[in-house]
């Protein structure tokens, strides 16, 4: 470290959660959309909550904000899809965080589970939720993999202290 950078140090509490949340946003994540039905048709939401969490048995986990209106959908879906994000869907990953039904206009396939899928993602998740974890503000929502899809090439969507940005490798 230089003598120019600054570290900050605190501990985390209800008073100082723009904090930890920044300090989060350190962390650099890939950008998801996560689909299911709905009664009202196809729902979807952003989500950089994503994580891989066991090959065998095939686990993946993401976290909805309690606070948001769509949890509810997303924990009382037995199906749903995560897509990862390619750099070249940064208006459709806007439109999903602006409207939750924005997949209504689009030409979407669905799964057996009646999941909606989106094209050209660099990997797509087909999932059957197996457990809810309560976590704090969150849920963790708990799938096993049912089928997944890749893209074979494009560049990644990212996150990173609260901006998007793209993700490249030199192959």
């Amino acid at each position: 470290m230089t003598q120019t950078e600054t570290q900050e140090s605190f501990v985390p509490d209800a008073d100082n959660t723009r904090l930890l949340r920044d300090a989060f946003g350190r962390f650099v994540t890939g950008v998801t959309i996560v689909t299911a039905m709905t009664e009202d048709g196809p729902i979807g939401i952003t989500a950089n909550s994503f994580s891989s969490v066991s090959l065998d048995p095939a686990l993946a986990l993401w976290s909805p904000d309690k606070g948001s209106r769509r949890a509810v959908h997303f924990l009382n879906a037995k199906h749903y899809a995560i897509h990862v994000l390619a750099a070249d869907q940064v208006d459709l990953c806007w439109a999903i965080a602006k409207d939750a039904y924005g997949l209504r206009d689009m030409d979407l396939t669905f799964n057996q589970g009646d999941a909606p899928l989106i094209d050209g993602c660099l990997a797509r998740f087909e999932c059957t939720q197996v457990q809810t974890i309560d976590a704090g503000d969150h849920t963790i929502i708990l799938g096993s993999i049912d089928r997944a899809t890749m893209r074979g090439d494009g560049e990644a969507l990212g996150f990173f202290k609260g901006k998007m940005g793209v993700f490249s490798t030199n192959d």
